[in-house]
């Protein structure tokens, strides 16, 4: 079973910024995927970033604001997140995939305020 714990998430005013960890109980080199996910009330989950194979993306709302990165050392995914919109409120999930299995972490909420 991979443990995956989210951290980082709070109240921000809007234009400001806020970093979100993900650490796993598993190498990091062993997962072949990993990225963040957003659920707001009332919508579905969300991709919003993603990093695999050295290769990382984004959704079309938070490019150029959102920036995925790991740290090796630490088995951690981390979303600094700038220029926050009061519609990036949302449940900040972190995903990782280990051997074709997604596991999740249990979410960090993030509020931005207007």
């Amino acid at each position: 079973q991979v443990q995956v714990v989210e951290s980082g998430g709070g109240l921000e005013q809007s234009g400001g910024s806020l970093r979100l960890s993900c650490v796993t109980s598993v190498n990091i080199f062993s997962l072949s995927a990993m990225g963040w996910y957003r659920q707001a009330p009332g919508k579905q989950r969300e991709l919003v970033a993603f990093t695999s194979s050295g290769h990382t993306d984004y959704a079309d709302p938070v490019k150029g604001r959102f920036t995925i990165s790991r740290d090796n050392a630490k088995n951690t995914v981390h979303l600094q997140m700038n220029g926050l919109k009061p519609e990036d409120t949302a449940v900040y999930y972190c995903n990782v995939v280990y051997y074709r299995q997604p596991y999740w972490g249990q979410g960090t909420q993030v509020t931005v305020s207007s």
